[in-house]
């Protein structure tokens, strides 16, 4: 059979109040659009009714397809995953919660017609997000962006037009710590964006607590920038050199007054200071030095444990 012209994946973890207005939507969408198309749908370890609905959504229409996880292996994963099965055209990552108007898969398609290979959907404001998420989403693209030598479109999420070349580019990067926003621009090809605003989620709750968020937001940072390497050298060298003088002034003071009382207070801060800084280098040395002990085990992104509509897994997944 020829490929179809659309891969749309969707990664779900536990999306059971979802997934009906999720394949309504999305079939009448279809429908009125008349692109061949698969939804590839994976299963990312959910414990609620999330497996049974998709075998149902299935059996009623064989273009959804399933990879079921073994357990739960995170989001990022569970997108390269579905960009591992796709064989479109060109491939869509989605949002099971219906954030991401199917209607903008239009202007999408007419932008990737014009010679675009990558089509990004940048969100015009995020009102529907809390103002802490708010200010923290701006000043991370703000970090960054200044650190990275890599640009990611400000408010661009996984929603996005991707060409074939472009996915078959992205799967050859299997590191392990998996930032793929920050994957997709690394990998460059031809881009533009399309604004949008984001609407409220059909139903469910966001998996993403704001310390999942800290830790997604560290993986961009360190998986794209050595720059927090160079700053905790920095501040190692200075701490160096301040210690450096104020021992001199030490010495020349006693040599010119002699020996004084030495103070508790000056003694503390001082240890205190210095120490606070080498657990700051050291902790940003860990991030890294973790980084490299994941990709040294060798072990895959992901476990497949069954598939609905698609090769055996060891036939295909990596």
């Amino acid at each position: 059979m020829a490929p179809p012209t659309l891969s749309i994946v969707v990664p779900m973890f536990n999306e059971e109040d979802v997934l009906p207005i999720l394949f309504t939507r999305l079939g009448k969408f279809f429908d009125q659009v008349g692109e061949t198309f698969e939804i590839i749908c994976i299963n990312d370890g959910s414990t609620d009714r999330t497996a049974k609905l998709l075998v149902e959504a299935h059996n009623k229409d064989d273009r959804i397809k399933v990879i079921n996880f073994s357990r739960n292996f995170g989001k990022e994963v569970a997108l390269t995953a579905g960009l591992d099965a796709s064989s479109g055209d060109a491939v869509i990552p989605f949002d099971a919660d219906l954030q991401d108007p199917p209607e903008l898969i239009i202007t999408f398609l007419e932008k990737w017609r014009e010679g675009y290979d990558v089509v990004c959907g940048v969100r015009r404001q995020r009102g529907t997000d809390t103002a802490i998420k708010r200010w923290s989403a701006t000043n991370f693209y703000r970090v960054i962006n200044r650190l990275s030598g890599v640009r990611i479109p400000t408010n661009a999420g996984d929603f996005r037009l991707m060409d074939r070349r472009v996915v078959r580019e992205t799967c050859r990067l299997r590191e392990k710590n998996r930032f793929m926003k920050g994957l997709f621009a690394w990998v460059g090809f031809r881009q533009t964006s399309v604004p949008y605003d984001r609407p409220e989620r059909a139903a469910g709750q966001t998996k993403f607590s704001y310390w999942r968020l800290w830790n997604f937001a560290l993986d961009g940072i360190t998986g794209f920038s050595s720059v927090p390497l160079h700053i905790a050298g920095y501040i190692g060298m200075l701490t160096a050199v301040i210690a450096v003088i104020y021992g001199s002034l030490l010495f020349i003071r006693t040599l010119a007054y002699g020996v004084d009382v030495p103070g508790y207070a000056s003694i503390m801060v001082a240890v205190l200071l210095i120490g606070g800084l080498q657990l700051i280098v050291l902790g940003v040395i860990g991030e890294y030095l973790g980084r490299l002990y994941e990709e040294s085990r060798k072990r895959p992104l992901y476990i497949v444990e069954s598939t609905l509509g698609l090769p055996h897994p060891e036939d295909t997944y990596r």
